[in-house]
């Protein structure tokens, strides 16, 4: 197959070749406009390396030509040179700040607050827009009275508003979760709605015709359509996500990677920065893994034609770590974290267990 054919289809081994090709493809432009870009600083004798030019940048025009001119002189003195990287790192050098990161700047802790923020935004975001998104979709006087406002908050510019938050909720990690599930929350009800709007005819008119009830036909129709659905609206929202966690952070500065971006900038520490960059955008694709999982789990019939053992206990143990997460976002002083940890570990048990069975299903079935 050609692989400049308009809309082709790639098979697994071209996929594989090609993202690999891709992937050096892209180190290597990185690394040729990080050269391109970098400069050559010199070094006087003493070990000066930043001229009086760069301190102050509100002088007058008189006094930086006096300043260049003391730079001039003191780059003509120059005893040897060093090749920096104001603009852009190259790789390597992104690559071996992580070990500075790891030892002097906690990096694994503040990634698992950063994490633990999105996961509790997440949380209340869904826990609020389900049953209202389900009002408003359903009842058409809700729809009619409150849609066109909720729509309108889409347009809110979310950073702001930054400081209404920390006016209701003062400038702990309450109000960054606050932050982070609003702005999850404008996004998700009308999607919500929609989803509703969209479940097909034909479904309804089978529950009519077999005499179902409202609550019957919500619960076998409406929440099961819905929820098809919106794991990829949540998906999308992933990177919404760590813009606002960056942007509530910031506000604090006290722990999580959003500050600590902060603080590696104002240092000019720009190889840092880069590395930190890099670790949001690894773990938003292992989020985007992790709910692409959950919903071929919990919807397992947009994936498979029949029932497959083993899909029952991956479920639960979906939703017994998910109502253990939620307990804690809610009650957060009354469940320790231990407990957290090891609710996690049992329901990574259950589904260990119902992967087992289903692997064992298809080798029977092969």
């Amino acid at each position: 197959m050609s692989l400049l054919k308009l809309r082709g289809e790639l098979d697994a081994q071209q996929k594989i070749i090609l993202a690999i090709v891709g992937v050096f493809i892209t180190i290597a432009l990185w690394w040729g406009l990080a050269e391109l870009l970098s400069q050559q600083r010199p070094i006087v004798d003493g070990g000066l390396k930043v001229f009086p030019s760069v301190f102050d940048t509100t002088i007058t025009k008189f006094q930086r030509d006096s300043i260049i001119r003391q730079d001039s002189i003191l780059q003509t003195k120059a005893t040897s040179f060093e090749k920096v990287y104001p603009i852009l790192p190259p790789p390597n050098k992104v690559i071996g700040s992580y070990s500075s990161l790891l030892e002097h700047d906690e990096l694994i802790s503040n990634t698992g607050r950063s994490i633990w923020l999105n996961i509790q935004g997440y949380l209340w975001a869904l826990l609020i827009a389900l049953p209202f998104g389900f009002i408003l979709g359903l009842i058409p006087l809700f729809r009619g009275l409150f849609s066109k406002q909720i729509d309108a908050l889409r347009y809110l510019p979310l950073s702001a508003l930054t400081s209404l938050f920390i006016v209701w909720f003062g400038l702990e990690d309450t109000m960054k979760v606050a932050f982070l599930a609003f702005g999850i929350l404008v996004y998700l009800l009308p999607v919500i709605v929609q989803r509703i709007q969209e479940v097909e005819e034909v479904y309804l008119q089978t529950t009519f015709t077999l005499s179902a009830t409202n609550w019957q036909t919500i619960k076998s129709v409406y929440i099961p359509a819905v929820f098809s659905k919106i794991m990829d609206d949540i998906r999308v929202l992933t990177a919404i996500s760590w813009t606002y966690i960056i942007i509530a952070e910031l506000l604090n500065r006290q722990g999580g990677i959003g500050g600590l971006i902060f603080v590696k900038s104002k240092m000019g520490q720009i190889d840092k920065v880069f590395a930190i960059l890099l670790l949001i955008i690894l773990i938003g694709f292992i989020q985007d893994r992790i709910f692409s999982y959950i919903d071929k789990r919990v919807c397992p019939h947009k994936y498979l034609k029949y029932k497959v053992p083993g899909i029952q206990e991956c479920q639960y143990g979906i939703y017994f770590i998910l109502i253990c997460l939620l307990a804690k976002a809610i009650f957060p002083v009354m469940i320790p974290s231990i407990a957290i940890w090891v609710a996690v570990l049992v329901g990574l048990v259950m589904i260990a267990l119902g992967e087992f069975k289903i692997f064992g299903a298809s080798k029977d079935n092969k």
